[in-house]
Formats: structure tokens, sequence, C-alpha cells
């Protein structure tokens, strides 16, 4: 991948202005690190990582080139680990590392914005900087660090050390990878710091990231503004925050598990399947890890960190989806008199405490400045620029706002996944779980050898709001929010009754305990598609929790989740023309990839008649965009008779299926209450609501016309088989893919966010879909998983793993991935490099 850098138009808000450059050095201290200063720029109690101990670890690789390493103790784990992602991704790492570090405008400039899209939420390098060193401190760090065990902290030693000697090797070496990076001065060693950094990141993705800019910039009015009056309230003015992680349309995914009962063979069975980035630094990376007697397990982690988050080792395997449980709230401060950096509590008045953070700036003369800004926090958290969301809610001189993330102390998840690594049964999977109470923002499934059951939990970190509480305590402004940020607690900060709560069992101060959070255990099937925790199986709804956690039976279930428990209860009932009536591994295999449409399977046959009933329509407008249009007839024969011929697939070979994505993206904006005739029904929610509205013919017909015309002006014929208007692009080379987005209810994702009148859905950009991808079982001779890593393991053009993996998925040929040491060792692939340090 080639790692480009461009300039963005974003417009400073105000308050910026209180920024000032101070100082200037030479970019000479930027040049790229000889060997000799790579060694010397490792100081202090980080040293260990580089040079103070050996390291020894195997990188076994098998087929496509999936690492498996294996070591003598953890410290030469994370050393192999953190060679391996770094001989894969090490572009990608890096420039995720400048982000932790908050020094992306030292070396790429303030303006620029990156190119991959990430959990966090699109900002300038500057922006970016002040966030990270506002929320990242020394304090959080040393904490973080102190509540981790032993074994880990030296595998995050290892892993920094392993990356920086492939780093060094590299650069000292004739290997001519990674060209678009390897001799930038961006490019550096790391330390520990910088790992446990890139860990903590990753907890905030349901919080503080979605907040970036607010939080970069919120400063407290200047003087002059001091005797300015609030602005009015107008709710249309309000943007609509675009949440990536627990948003209604970010990322998500599907889990599916099947209790022994409901199985060919006597073990229970798991999907897992992350709807995910294809790009930068939050993609997923797969491998197996291996302590002879103390850890041998295989699956997927985020880039720059060390420990399995979605995987299997010899006796449980779990997965995960985005959860719909909030982990963040909004306090409202009321501010003290004469004084917008203190507030009034309880009667008596907080001073905020204040944070002038320094920013080293690349300027255009290649010079270095120093911007500095004075960020504030308050005993909730960092406080919040909501101006940006609505200008009435810029801090004035009565009113602020601060975002308390509930993950911001939650220091436990590593501790909790590095413990489901070693997990030895599945009580012993549900015991961790509940003991730690630490997955950051994501729902679980799992099974377990020689357990009949399935489990399902949206058991971690989430604040301890009650429904009672929320109702005492969500101030106008929330309550004038609340269908901006549907279930986020937006509290009054003036009243310590309006402090979140702690349980007797919670796991750490403001959360939930365990007796109040869902949790399901069943012998048919559990899974998720990224709706509550409500419906997890619909013959046994969840009910009873606080809304905060997710909604229960009060709105409508996405297609994609439909379609999910329709595949998941199909098997069972033996109605989705598979062989037989239980569920094994080929047949799920086959089935999560069968890119079923949901919404033309319920819907086409309704609608044809409906707007296919004149053979043109006349539009001046796309519903879609809202643009108006030149007034155009739109002939519609060709498309009618495409879709008549679809078979209702995302297929790479299917026909059609492009023209029925953009009418029904258009068509699905109408009001549920004016689309369908049978509205949503909680008694009856995977088939409702249902029925095309026909009132509704005109407004579909112009829906359909918009629909046409921008196939006819994106150059594809209307019967364009999949492959060809759904792709992803490798050394210029086109691989035709499958699926589509979750909108029009495909369970197999692969959204774009390309027009299709502007290339093609691409895959090239920033999208998200199928990611690491695995169907496990338990065998009396081991472990059988299959398994994808759709976008491959590398990020470097030049290597054979940045494209074999993804044109495996391509072709769905899925892999067996080899587990025990016989099987890697007779793998077709099998290579193996010893790296040593001493």
């Amino acid at each position: 991948m080639s790692l480009r850098w461009m300039r963005f138009g974003i417009a400073m808000p105000p308050a910026l202005s209180l920024v000032s450059v101070v100082s200037m050095v030479s970019m000479a201290s930027l040049m790229s690190l000889t060997t000799s200063a790579f060694a010397q720029s490792v100081t202090g109690d980080d040293v260990d990582a580089v040079s103070s101990r050996n390291y020894q670890a195997d990188i076994r690789r098998t087929s496509l080139g999936v690492p498996h390493i294996k070591a003598a103790s953890w410290a030469d784990l994370g050393y192999g680990y953190g060679y391996a992602q770094a001989e894969d991704n090490l572009c990608t790492m890096a420039d995720a590392f400048l982000t932790y570090r908050g020094e992306r405008s030292k070396y790429l400039s303030a303006e620029a914005i990156p190119v991959a899209a990430s959990t966090l939420e699109l900002a300038r390098n500057l922006d970016s900087d002040f966030f990270h060193k506002h929320v990242i401190t020394s304090d959080v760090l040393n904490t973080m660090i102190g509540a981790q065990p032993q074994d880990l902290r030296n595998m995050v030693q290892g892993f920094a050390a392993g990356y920086n000697r492939y780093l060094r090797t590299l650069r000292t070496s004739g290997n001519t990878a990674h060209s678009a990076c390897r001799y930038a001065d961006w490019v550096q060693p790391i330390r520990p710091s910088d790992v446990y950094r890139r860990m903590y990141a990753a907890n905030l993705a349901g919080g503080y990231s979605n907040f970036v800019n607010s939080i970069a910039s919120a400063v407290p009015p200047d003087a002059a503004a001091k005797t300015i009056a609030a602005q009015p309230f107008d709710p249309e003015q309000t943007i609509m925050p675009q949440m990536q992680v627990g948003g209604t349309q970010g990322v998500g995914s599907n889990m599916i598990a099947y209790g022994s009962a409901s199985v060919t063979t006597n073990s229970p069975l798991l999907f897992g399947n992350p709807h995910w980035y294809w790009r930068g630094g939050d993609r997923f990376y797969q491998a197996q890890l291996t302590i002879p007697g103390q850890l041998n397990v295989s699956g997927a982690s985020f880039l720059g960190v060390p420990v399995i988050l979605i995987g299997f080792n010899d006796n449980v395997a779990w997965t995960h989806t985005v959860s719909t449980a909030r982990r963040f709230g909004i306090y409202e401060l009321t501010l003290a008199n004469g004084d917008t950096t203190s507030y009034i509590k309880d009667g008596k008045k907080v001073r905020m405490t204040a944070n002038t953070i320094s920013v080293s700036v690349r300027q255009a003369d290649g010079r270095l400045g120093v911007v500095r800004r004075t960020l504030y926090r308050s005993e909730y958290g960092p406080l919040l620029n909501l101006g940006l969301l609505n200008p009435a809610l810029t801090w004035n001189p009565a009113t602020a706002f601060a975002i308390r993330d509930v993950n911001a102390t939650n220091y436990h998840s590593f501790r909790n996944w590095m413990r489901w690594n070693q997990a030895q049964s599945l009580d012993d999977f549900i015991r961790i779980q509940k003991e730690e109470l630490a997955t950051p923002w994501v729902n679980t499934t799992a099974i377990g050898r020689g357990s009949s059951k399935a489990w399902y939990a949206d058991m971690g970190a989430v604040p301890n709001v009650s429904n009672a509480q929320a109702a005492s305590c969500t101030t106008p402004t929330g309550q004038a929010l609340a269908a901006y940020l549907p279930r986020v607690p937006f509290l009054d900060g003036a009243r310590s009754a309006c402090d979140w709560k702690t349980d007797a069992d919670s796991a750490q101060r403001g959360a939930f305990g365990v007796a109040r959070l869902p949790g399901l255990l069943r012998n048919d099937y559990v899974a998720n598609m990224n709706d509550s925790y409500w419906s997890t199986n619909p013959k046994s709804l969840l009910t009873g929790f606080a809304d905060i956690i997710g909604s229960a039976g009060t709105e409508s279930l996405s297609m994609r989740t439909r379609l999910g428990h329709t595949m998941a209860q199909g098997r069972l009932d033996g109605t989705d023309g598979y062989a037989g009536n239980k569920a094994s591994v080929e047949i799920v295999k086959q089935m999560v990839l069968n890119s079923r449409v949901l919404t033309a399977e319920l819907f086409k046959t309704q609608v044809l008649p409906l707007i296919c009933a004149t053979s043109s329509v006349t539009i001046s407008a796309d519903p879609e965009t809202g643009e108006s249009l030149p007034s155009t007839s739109v002939s519609l024969g060709s498309a009618c008779a495409a879709l008549s011929a679809w078979d209702n697939t995302g297929n790479p070979g299917a026909r059609g299926a492009h023209v029925w994505d953009e009418f029904w993206r258009r068509a699905s904006l109408l009001p549920e209450a004016q689309l369908y005739k049978v509205q949503f029904n909680p008694a009856d929610p995977i088939h409702t609501p249902r029925d095309i509205n026909p009132v509704n013919a005109q407004v579909l017909q112009q829906a359909f016309g918009a629909a046409v015309l921008r196939v006819q002006n994106s150059g594809y014929a209307m019967n364009a088989v999949r492959g060809d208007t759904l792709f992803v692009t490798r050394n210029q080379r086109k691989i035709g893919l499958f699926g589509g987005c979750e909108n029009a209810g495909y369970f197999t994702v692969a959204c774009s966010e390309n027009r299709l009148d502007q290339g093609g859905y691409s895959m090239d950009g920033n999208p998200n879909g199928n990611s690491y991808m695995q169907v496990v079982s338990f065998t009396s001779s081991g472990v059988e998983a299959h398994t994808f890593l759709t976008f491959s393991l590398s990020d470097d053009p030049a290597s054979v793993r940045s494209v074999n993996y993804t044109d495996r998925y391509a072709a769905k040929n899925w892999l067996k991935i080899p587990f025990s040491e016989n099987e890697i060792r007779l793998d077709a692939g099998y290579s193996n490099t010893t790296i040593r340090e001493w």
C-alpha cells in the first residue's frame, strides 16, 4: 500500500486562534536514523526492549504466510510477534505509532489528514496530536502498566524489541521491502510505552475516539466572549456525530455459535466475522502464538497489539461484535460565576485541571515550530467542544460540557484477553469474563471443548446509569440531543446524585456489576449481528436491563440481523436448502458466504410491479444525495429486466445486484411507517416490519428512476456481474468480490464508500467488511479451524502476502489453518526463521 498524505480543508474553530507558534528548530534533527542513532534513541527504563536482554523466537510461516510464532518465554514470544507484524506491516504500524504518540504534525504537517480510516474520528494531524497527548498522559500510562500482569509486561517489552529488530535489519540490509517508508524520518524505533499507548487507544474506540475534534478544540471562551450570552438552542442546526464504533452506520460484525445439540458432531461450532477496516492501524493481523506448556492460541489482533483478541486455543473459541451499549456519557457543567474554568457541584466550586500541551509542527520551509494549547479536565474527564455539533453548545460563560469514557479507567481489558488466550474450558472462559468485566465495547460469543452449550454476553465495561437515574438527571440539553445521541447519558454535573454508580460486584468504579449485564447459554444457538443483546436468540429474548446497554423490543432489527437469524434458525429447521437440519463445518462455511440479500428476497416481487408499471419516469432530484437534477426522463426497461432475472444474491457472477443496491439505498430512506404495511412487532422481530406499502408507488418509482440514472452514469450495464462492480485492486489487478452493504440486508458484508458512478464499488479506499473470519470446531484429535484474512497479511504491495489471501477469499476457498505442531510442520507452505538478539 502506498502511503500518501493529503491536505484537507477543515475550518479551524475560532477558539483555536489562541494557539501560537513559539519556537523554531532545524529540520536536521529529522534526518533518517543511522544504525548508531537507532540504538541511542531508546533510553531510560525502555532500554530493556532493545539491548539489555537476549531474545530468541521461531517464526514459522505456513500457507499464505500465516505466522506461527514459538518461543520459550513471554518476552521472546512478544519479540517474535513484533518482528512478524513489522515484517508484514511496517509502514502502517509506524504511521499508527506516530498517531498515538501525538507526533503526526512533527513529521507530516499539521493540516494533513490520515489516508486510512480508523476508530478515530477523522481529524487534522494537529488536532489528533493534541487529543492523544491530552488523553494518554504519563499518569495514564503508568497506571495502565502497573495494572498488567508481569507476563504481559514482558510480552510488550519483547514486542517493541522485535519491531525494532526488524526495522534495524531492514535498514542495514539489501532488502527492498516497504519501499514506501523504509527510509522515512517518521519511521522510528518504538518503546514499550508506544505499545501501551496503542493498547490504551484501542479501548477508547467506543468513547473518546469518536470525539477527537471536540476534545482537541475544547478551550474556554476568551475575555471578550465572557460577556456574551449563550446562543438559543436550535435542534435543526445539530450535526449528527459520526460514531465509527457504536454508531448506527459504523463498523460491525456477525457471529453465530451453535451448541452441541444443533451440530452434526458432539462439538459446538463457532462462526466469527468482524466487519472491520481493510486498511490502517486498526486492521487485524492473523497469527498463532505458542509457549510450550503455557500458551497455544491462534487468531487475530490489531496491529501493534501483542495479544490475540479473537481466536481459539485447544479448548475454547471466541469472537466479538460491536455492542450497542454506550461506553461514554456527557456531563453538563454549571460554571462558577466569573470563572469559566471552574464549575459548581453540590453548591461548591470545583476547579478544572489545566493541561498545557506542546506539539511540534513541521513548517512549510522544513523547520519545526511548537504549537501550544491549554486543554482542561474535569473530574468526569476532558472538556468537550459540543459547539462542533451545535453552535449553541459552545463552551460559554455559564455552561461547559465534559465527556466521561468508562474505558478511560478500564486498565484490565488486555489482561482479560490474555487470560482468555489460556482458558481451559468454556466455564473457565465465562468465569474470567465475569471477574474482569473488561471487554471495552464488544459482545462476545464462545464455545468450549466438552461443553454442550454456546455462550453469549455483553459483559464488559458499561457506565452504571440506570433508567431511573437517567430520567432524574438528564438535562434539558440532553433531552434535546436524545435523537442525535440515543441512549447516551447526558447528565447534570452539578449534582453528585448524577454521578455514575458502583455496584457491589462492579469490577471498576462507575460501571455495572455482572448481575446487571446480559448473558445467555443455549444448546441450540446464540448470535449477534450488532443489534442489542435483546435478540441474541429470538426464542429466548433477553429483557430487564438498562436502556444504556441497548434497546429491548422498542425498535426494529437491522436487515442483516434478521437475515443472520433466518440463516441460523433455518439451518436447524432444515429450510435453508442444505442437507439435514443440523450445522456442520462444511455447511456453515458455505452459508455464511452465500451472499443472500434479504430485502430482495422479501420485497423484490412486491416492488417490481410498482416500479416497473411504467416504461419511464421523470426525476428532478436524487433522494439519496438530496441534490437537484435537471428534469430527466429515465427509461426503466433494461433495469426492470435485469432485476427480474437477478438471482437475489451478491455472488461474484450475479447480474443486477448493483441495480437493487442503488434502488434500496433510496427506497429505505422512507420512514418505516410509510414503507411497510406491517410495522415492527416485538413479538415477531425476525419477520417484521414487512410487506411494501403500495400507497407509496410514486415515491418508489422516483427512487428507482434515480437509481437507474446512477447506474447509467456509471457506465456499468444493468446486468453487469457483481464481480465487476464490487472489487479490490492489488498491483493494478482487479479482484472481483461478493456481498454488499448491510443496509440492503447482506449478511456477507463488503461495503465500499465509493459511489458506483465514481469507479464502481471499489474496496481500495476506506471500506469495511468481512475481515478476519473463522469457523471453529473441536474434534477428538484437536481443533478444526477454517479462516480468512480477507485483505491479506501485508501492507507492502511488493509482498505476495499483500494479495494471496485476498485471492483465496475471492474464490471462497477457506484456509484450513494448521494448529498442532504436526500440522504446522507438514503444511505445504512451511518455512522457519529463527530470530535472535544477543
